[in-house]
């Protein structure tokens, strides 16, 4: 992939049956990317950049987004960017405890970033909603401009990486977590929060991600 215009950016949004597809894509467009929605594996091929949305359980995600995993696992391996939002961020990871709790036993994810997801302790309100500070921990360019903004979140589970170094931004709700994860590469991110649900932050990094994606 050779570097061009962010008006040029092909970004494929992943339809596996759960996601904010309509409102993910239209916050990609309004950050200059021309966007195809897909539910063939095939799409990833060509694409310059590929958005993995989600909402709804871990095992329904990695169930239902099973046809995509080759293509997800070799695009990523190819170094090309990958964002994943919500669930999307989640499925990222290794594994969750949340398939543990309902029952369902080890429930793979598609290990880009080697961790676990893990539910909120403690007497918090559970599922965390509404808004709350991002707070940047390493460079990385999709979090660029944005520390100490809020984002949206609507969660219960949060992804605990391997390794700290794949934190790019933390949030604190009782206790701090990672709220915006990158793999060691750089190309594969994710996002806790709703970029599409979060005003101007949420578009400044979607902007972010067009962008890195014309740099590829």
């Amino acid at each position: 992939m050779t570097e061009h215009e962010s008006g040029d950016v092909e970004v494929v949004v992943v339809d596996y049956g759960l996601g904010n597809l309509r409102s993910v894509t239209r916050g990609l467009e309004r950050a200059g990317a021309t966007v195809t929605i897909s539910d063939d594996p095939a799409a990833l091929e060509d694409a310059d950049g590929i958005v993995l949305p989600g909402v709804g359980a871990f095992s329904e995600g990695m169930e239902n987004a099973g046809p995509f995993r080759d293509a997800l696992v070799e695009a990523a391996a190819d170094g090309r960017p990958l964002l994943g939002i919500c669930l999307g961020m989640q499925m990222l990871l290794t594994t969750s405890e949340e398939a543990e709790h309902a029952g369902e036993g080890d429930v793979e994810g598609l290990d880009l970033i080697p961790g676990t997801n893990v539910r909120f302790d403690g007497d918090r309100k559970v599922p965390h909603m509404g808004w709350n500070e991002l707070d940047v921990e390493r460079d990385h360019p999709l979090v660029a401009g944005v520390d100490g903004e809020h984002a949206y979140f609507v969660h219960s589970y949060y992804a605990e990486p391997d390794d700290t170094a794949a934190v790019a931004a933390t949030t604190d709700y009782g206790e701090r977590f990672a709220s915006v994860v990158a793999n060691e590469a750089g190309n594969v991110v994710g996002t806790q929060f709703h970029p599409e649900k979060s005003g101007e932050t949420g578009l400044r990094i979607l902007r972010n991600f067009v962008a890195y994606c014309a740099e590829q």
